[in-house]
């Protein structure tokens, strides 16, 4: 059993992933961090962020395995990795790994923004996990508040914009919804309610296996 799960940023998606994967017993893996990890093992090596060829290299020996979501998820690494995510061969290299972790048994709950399009256009069960922009701004605002650093809202509204734009209108693997995913908009919606409304579509699924 493969779950794919996409939409934007702070939108809800990861902790959506992590519980579901938590309540069944399957593998998870949140692809966003594949790119950083990439991005780290550049900057650790003292390598550009402009090289394709090299960034390719370095990605294709990224271990899904160690990913610890506190390093990587560091503002420097983020913006490093935004950089090397826009290249079709860094893409090309993260997408093979990644489909082959979808592979693990009993099942998997990958989550990104190009699993159900292209990652794994098969899977059976699909989510496209979105919220208005400002609330996903707030959100973020809220969590970096409550993480003890200084944040302006504005500012990160522009940024969740920004970064908005540059996913959906990238040539290579927009971020989009699949046609056959399930729409989860978590505006208004608990993180609870979002939930329970994916496991009633994902145990729906599993009695048809």
């Amino acid at each position: 059993m493969i779950i794919a799960i996409d939409g934007p940023a702070a939108a809800g998606k990861g902790t959506l992933s992590r519980l579901i994967a938590e309540h069944y017993g399957f593998h998870h893996l949140d692809t966003g961090l594949t790119y950083r990890a990439a991005a780290k093992a550049l900057i650790d090596a003292g390598l550009p962020l402009n090289d394709e060829d090299v960034a390719q290299k370095v990605a294709g020996e990224v271990e899904l395995a160690d990913l610890d979501r506190t390093v990587l998820s560091k503002h420097e690494i983020g913006e490093a990795a935004s950089k090397i995510a826009v290249m079709p061969a860094v893409r090309r290299a993260l997408v093979e790994a990644q489909r082959s972790f979808s592979k693990r048994s009993p099942g998997t709950v990958l989550d990104g923004r190009d699993i159900g399009t292209v990652v794994c256009p098969d899977a059976p069960v699909k989510f496209y996990v979105t919220a208005s922009t400002e609330v996903r701004a707030r959100r973020r605002y809220d969590e970096i508040v409550a993480g003890g650093a200084p944040a302006e809202y504005d500012a990160i509204f522009a940024d969740v914009k920004k970064r908005d734009e540059r996913d959906m209108g990238r040539d290579d693997s927009p971020l989009k919804p699949a046609d056959d995913a399930h729409l989860l908009d978590t505006s208004e919606m608990s993180i609870e309610a979002a939930f329970r409304a994916a496991r009633d579509i994902i145990d729906a699924a599993l009695k048809k296996e």
